[in-house]
Protein backbone atom coordinates (compact mmCIF):
# COMPACT_ATOMS: atom_id res chain seq x y z
CA UNK A 1 0.00 0.00 0.00
CA UNK A 2 1.18 3.02 -0.73
CA UNK A 3 1.60 6.22 1.45
CA UNK A 4 1.64 9.58 0.26
CA UNK A 5 -1.29 12.06 1.94
CA UNK A 6 -1.45 12.11 5.24
CA UNK A 7 -4.42 13.97 7.46
CA UNK A 8 -2.77 14.65 10.84
CA UNK A 9 -5.95 14.99 13.45
CA UNK A 10 -4.86 17.59 16.23
CA UNK A 11 -2.22 20.09 15.83
CA UNK A 12 -1.04 20.27 19.30
CA UNK A 13 2.32 19.46 21.05
CA UNK A 14 2.12 15.88 19.66
CA UNK A 15 0.07 16.53 16.43
CA UNK A 16 2.24 19.04 15.43
CA UNK A 17 5.29 17.00 16.00
CA UNK A 18 3.97 14.26 13.55
CA UNK A 19 2.89 16.75 10.57
CA UNK A 20 6.33 17.86 11.19
CA UNK A 21 8.20 14.67 10.42
CA UNK A 22 5.91 13.36 7.93
CA UNK A 23 6.59 16.47 6.03
CA UNK A 24 10.25 16.38 6.34
CA UNK A 25 10.18 13.02 5.40
CA UNK A 26 8.72 14.15 2.13
CA UNK A 27 4.55 13.41 2.54
CA UNK A 28 1.74 15.28 1.87
CA UNK A 29 0.50 16.52 5.38
CA UNK A 30 -3.12 18.21 5.76
CA UNK A 31 -2.98 19.25 9.67
CA UNK A 32 -6.41 19.48 11.31
CA UNK A 33 -7.82 20.91 14.06
CA UNK A 34 -10.83 22.63 14.93
CA UNK A 35 -10.00 26.00 15.25
CA UNK A 36 -7.75 28.31 13.08
CA UNK A 37 -5.73 29.59 16.21
CA UNK A 38 -5.11 26.25 17.25
CA UNK A 39 -3.37 24.92 13.63
CA UNK A 40 -1.74 28.56 13.85
CA UNK A 41 -0.25 27.91 17.28
CA UNK A 42 0.81 24.21 15.93
CA UNK A 43 2.38 25.89 12.58
CA UNK A 44 4.41 28.22 14.79
CA UNK A 45 5.75 25.81 17.02
CA UNK A 46 6.56 23.87 14.00
CA UNK A 47 8.51 26.47 11.92
CA UNK A 48 10.26 27.60 14.95
CA UNK A 49 11.88 23.74 15.29
CA UNK A 50 12.50 24.07 11.46
CA UNK A 51 14.07 27.54 12.23
CA UNK A 52 16.37 25.94 14.98
CA UNK A 53 17.49 23.51 12.49
CA UNK A 54 18.67 25.91 10.03
CA UNK A 55 20.53 27.75 13.08
CA UNK A 56 22.02 24.88 13.67
CA UNK A 57 22.97 23.94 9.94
CA UNK A 58 21.13 20.41 9.90
CA UNK A 59 18.75 22.26 6.82
CA UNK A 60 18.99 25.27 4.55
CA UNK A 61 16.50 27.58 4.54
CA UNK A 62 15.18 26.42 1.20
CA UNK A 63 15.05 23.07 2.67
CA UNK A 64 12.69 24.64 5.62
CA UNK A 65 10.65 26.72 2.95
CA UNK A 66 10.06 23.21 1.49
CA UNK A 67 9.15 21.53 4.53
CA UNK A 68 6.38 23.96 5.36
CA UNK A 69 4.94 23.97 2.26
CA UNK A 70 3.87 20.55 2.35
CA UNK A 71 1.91 21.45 5.21
CA UNK A 72 -1.55 22.94 4.51
CA UNK A 73 -4.37 23.61 6.62
CA UNK A 74 -7.76 21.90 7.75
CA UNK A 75 -10.57 22.76 10.11
CA UNK A 76 -12.88 20.04 8.34
CA UNK A 77 -12.06 16.55 8.54
CA UNK A 78 -14.33 16.11 5.15
CA UNK A 79 -10.59 16.90 4.68
CA UNK A 80 -10.25 13.75 4.61
CA UNK A 81 -11.51 12.29 1.69
CA UNK A 82 -8.71 11.69 -0.58
CA UNK A 83 -5.87 10.64 1.98
CA UNK A 84 -4.09 7.21 2.07
CA UNK A 85 -3.50 7.39 5.80
CA UNK A 86 -4.75 9.59 8.86
CA UNK A 87 -3.19 9.87 12.24
CA UNK A 88 -5.13 10.83 15.32
CA UNK A 89 -3.60 13.01 18.30
CA UNK A 90 -6.17 14.22 19.67
CA UNK A 91 -7.45 13.86 23.43
CA UNK A 92 -6.51 11.03 25.31
CA UNK A 93 -10.61 10.00 25.62
CA UNK A 94 -12.31 6.85 24.35
CA UNK A 95 -15.40 8.32 23.86
CA UNK A 96 -13.89 10.94 21.93
CA UNK A 97 -11.64 9.23 19.72
CA UNK A 98 -14.64 6.88 18.60
CA UNK A 99 -16.52 9.22 17.64
CA UNK A 100 -13.37 10.43 15.41
CA UNK A 101 -12.97 7.38 13.95
CA UNK A 102 -16.85 7.09 13.53
CA UNK A 103 -16.68 9.91 10.95
CA UNK A 104 -13.36 8.89 9.39
CA UNK A 105 -14.65 5.50 8.13
CA UNK A 106 -17.53 7.53 6.53
CA UNK A 107 -15.35 10.74 5.25
CA UNK A 108 -12.31 8.28 4.10
CA UNK A 109 -11.81 6.14 0.65
CA UNK A 110 -12.12 2.24 1.73
CA UNK A 111 -8.28 1.95 1.40
CA UNK A 112 -7.27 4.72 4.29
CA UNK A 113 -5.35 3.34 6.58
CA UNK A 114 -6.24 4.86 10.37
CA UNK A 115 -4.09 5.14 13.21
CA UNK A 116 -4.12 6.65 16.75
CA UNK A 117 -1.68 7.98 18.76
CA UNK A 118 -3.32 6.98 21.75
CA UNK A 119 -0.42 6.50 24.65
CA UNK A 120 -2.70 4.14 26.65
CA UNK A 121 -6.41 3.33 25.37
CA UNK A 122 -7.06 -0.38 23.53
CA UNK A 123 -6.19 -0.29 19.90
CA UNK A 124 -9.51 -2.61 19.52
CA UNK A 125 -11.92 -0.78 20.91
CA UNK A 126 -11.09 2.35 19.10
CA UNK A 127 -11.11 -0.04 15.66
CA UNK A 128 -14.72 -1.38 16.86
CA UNK A 129 -16.21 2.03 16.05
CA UNK A 130 -15.61 1.61 12.53
CA UNK A 131 -16.74 -0.96 9.56
CA UNK A 132 -12.74 -1.28 9.09
CA UNK A 133 -11.04 -2.57 11.73
CA UNK A 134 -8.44 -4.41 9.77
CA UNK A 135 -7.06 -1.20 8.25
CA UNK A 136 -7.24 0.43 12.30
CA UNK A 137 -3.67 0.33 13.98
CA UNK A 138 -1.79 2.21 16.99
CA UNK A 139 1.10 4.86 15.99
CA UNK A 140 2.90 6.10 19.60
CA UNK A 141 5.26 8.55 18.92
CA UNK A 142 6.77 9.95 21.74
CA UNK A 143 7.43 13.21 23.30
CA UNK A 144 9.10 15.43 21.44
CA UNK A 145 8.28 13.83 18.47
CA UNK A 146 10.96 15.37 16.27
CA UNK A 147 13.71 14.22 18.66
CA UNK A 148 12.55 10.86 19.62
CA UNK A 149 13.12 7.88 17.65
CA UNK A 150 10.81 5.49 18.99
CA UNK A 151 7.20 4.59 17.53
CA UNK A 152 5.58 1.64 19.62
CA UNK A 153 2.99 0.39 16.60
CA UNK A 154 -0.26 -1.09 18.02
CA UNK A 155 -2.25 -4.03 16.27
CA UNK A 156 -5.74 -4.18 16.92
CA UNK A 157 -7.58 -7.66 17.19
CA UNK A 158 -8.08 -6.92 13.23
CA UNK A 159 -5.78 -5.15 12.18
CA UNK A 160 -4.27 -7.04 8.69
CA UNK A 161 -0.26 -7.58 8.26
CA UNK A 162 0.18 -5.56 5.33
CA UNK A 163 -1.23 -2.58 7.20
CA UNK A 164 1.03 -3.23 9.77
CA UNK A 165 3.83 -3.70 7.28
CA UNK A 166 2.85 -0.22 6.01
CA UNK A 167 3.00 1.27 8.57
CA UNK A 168 6.64 -0.15 9.94
CA UNK A 169 7.53 1.05 6.36
CA UNK A 170 6.05 4.42 6.49
CA UNK A 171 7.54 5.07 10.16
CA UNK A 172 11.60 4.02 9.04
CA UNK A 173 10.85 6.55 6.15
CA UNK A 174 10.42 8.88 9.05
CA UNK A 175 13.78 8.52 10.68
CA UNK A 176 11.50 6.28 13.52
CA UNK A 177 12.11 3.50 15.12
CA UNK A 178 9.10 1.22 15.29
CA UNK A 179 8.70 -1.98 17.74
CA UNK A 180 5.84 -3.83 17.97
CA UNK A 181 3.41 -4.04 20.95
CA UNK A 182 0.25 -6.05 21.52
CA UNK A 183 -3.06 -4.74 22.51
CA UNK A 184 -2.59 -4.00 25.93
CA UNK A 185 -3.30 -1.31 28.35
CA UNK A 186 -0.60 1.60 28.58
CA UNK A 187 1.56 -0.72 25.72
CA UNK A 188 4.56 -0.99 26.78
CA UNK A 189 5.92 2.99 27.54
CA UNK A 190 3.61 4.13 29.48
CA UNK A 191 2.73 0.57 31.32
CA UNK A 192 6.32 0.86 32.63
CA UNK A 193 6.81 4.70 32.87
CA UNK A 194 3.63 5.53 34.41
CA UNK A 195 3.91 3.34 37.89
CA UNK A 196 7.79 4.45 38.41
CA UNK A 197 6.50 8.35 38.09
CA UNK A 198 3.08 6.96 40.01
CA UNK A 199 6.00 5.79 42.81
CA UNK A 200 7.83 8.96 42.81
CA UNK A 201 4.71 11.09 43.64
CA UNK A 202 3.77 8.48 47.05
CA UNK A 203 7.29 8.69 48.15
CA UNK A 204 7.05 12.20 48.01
CA UNK A 205 2.96 11.96 49.60
CA UNK A 206 4.55 10.00 52.25
CA UNK A 207 7.24 12.86 52.86
CA UNK A 208 9.89 9.90 52.28
CA UNK A 209 11.92 13.26 50.42
CA UNK A 210 11.37 16.41 48.75
CA UNK A 211 10.83 16.48 45.18
CA UNK A 212 14.11 17.85 44.30
CA UNK A 213 15.93 15.05 46.33
CA UNK A 214 13.51 12.13 44.45
CA UNK A 215 14.82 13.68 41.08
CA UNK A 216 18.02 14.16 41.85
CA UNK A 217 18.34 10.38 43.11
CA UNK A 218 17.06 9.02 39.95
CA UNK A 219 19.02 11.38 37.76
CA UNK A 220 22.43 10.63 39.52
CA UNK A 221 21.82 7.14 41.02
CA UNK A 222 19.66 5.65 37.78
CA UNK A 223 21.10 8.24 34.77
CA UNK A 224 17.86 9.51 34.01
CA UNK A 225 18.23 12.69 32.11
CA UNK A 226 15.37 14.22 34.11
CA UNK A 227 13.53 12.84 37.57
CA UNK A 228 10.43 11.55 37.74
CA UNK A 229 8.28 14.68 38.91
CA UNK A 230 9.60 16.82 36.75
CA UNK A 231 8.96 14.65 33.95
CA UNK A 232 5.20 14.01 35.28
CA UNK A 233 5.24 18.13 34.66
CA UNK A 234 6.33 18.16 31.10
CA UNK A 235 3.92 14.90 30.57
CA UNK A 236 1.16 16.91 32.23
CA UNK A 237 -0.68 16.03 35.58
CA UNK A 238 -3.65 15.49 34.57
CA UNK A 239 -2.32 13.17 31.41
CA UNK A 240 -0.52 10.76 34.33
CA UNK A 241 -3.54 10.79 36.06
CA UNK A 242 -5.70 9.53 32.97
CA UNK A 243 -3.13 6.62 32.12
CA UNK A 244 -2.49 5.56 35.79
CA UNK A 245 -6.64 5.11 36.03
CA UNK A 246 -6.72 3.24 32.46
CA UNK A 247 -3.94 1.02 33.72
CA UNK A 248 -6.06 0.84 36.59
CA UNK A 249 -9.45 -0.11 35.24
CA UNK A 250 -8.13 -2.31 32.33
CA UNK A 251 -5.90 -4.67 34.37
CA UNK A 252 -7.64 -4.32 38.62
CA UNK A 253 -4.96 -4.45 40.02
CA UNK A 254 -3.97 -2.26 43.02
CA UNK A 255 0.24 -1.12 41.94
CA UNK A 256 -1.84 1.08 39.55
CA UNK A 257 -3.91 3.13 41.98
CA UNK A 258 -2.89 6.61 41.05
CA UNK A 259 -1.70 8.51 44.33
CA UNK A 260 -4.04 10.77 45.92
CA UNK A 261 -1.56 13.85 45.47
CA UNK A 262 -1.34 13.26 41.67
CA UNK A 263 -5.75 13.62 42.17
CA UNK A 264 -5.21 16.46 44.60
CA UNK A 265 -2.81 18.22 41.95
CA UNK A 266 -5.20 17.83 39.32
CA UNK A 267 -8.23 19.33 41.00
CA UNK A 268 -6.28 21.78 42.04
CA UNK A 269 -5.70 23.28 38.27
CA UNK A 270 -1.78 22.14 38.85
CA UNK A 271 -1.09 20.22 35.86
CA UNK A 272 2.64 20.85 35.31
CA UNK A 273 4.21 23.52 32.65
CA UNK A 274 1.75 23.89 30.60
CA UNK A 275 -0.30 25.64 33.93
CA UNK A 276 2.65 26.92 35.14
CA UNK A 277 2.60 25.37 38.31
CA UNK A 278 2.82 21.16 39.12
CA UNK A 279 5.26 19.84 41.21
CA UNK A 280 7.57 22.68 40.31
CA UNK A 281 6.37 26.38 39.47
CA UNK A 282 7.34 27.37 35.86
CA UNK A 283 7.25 31.17 34.91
Amino acid sequence: MVIQKILIIGAGQMGSGIAQVCAQAGFDVKLNDMKEEFFNRGLTTITKNLSRNVEKGRMTEDEKLQVLSRITKSLDLNDASDVDLVIEAAVENMEIKQKIFKQLDEITPKHTILATNTSSLPITEIAAATNRPELVIGMHFMNPVPVMKLVEIIRGLATTDDVYTSIEEMTKKLGKVPVEVNDFPGFVSNRILMPMINEAIYTLYEGVATKEAIDDVMKLGMNHPMGPLQLADFIGLDTCLYIMEVLHDGFGDSKYRPCPLLRKYVKAGWLGKKTGRGFYEYV
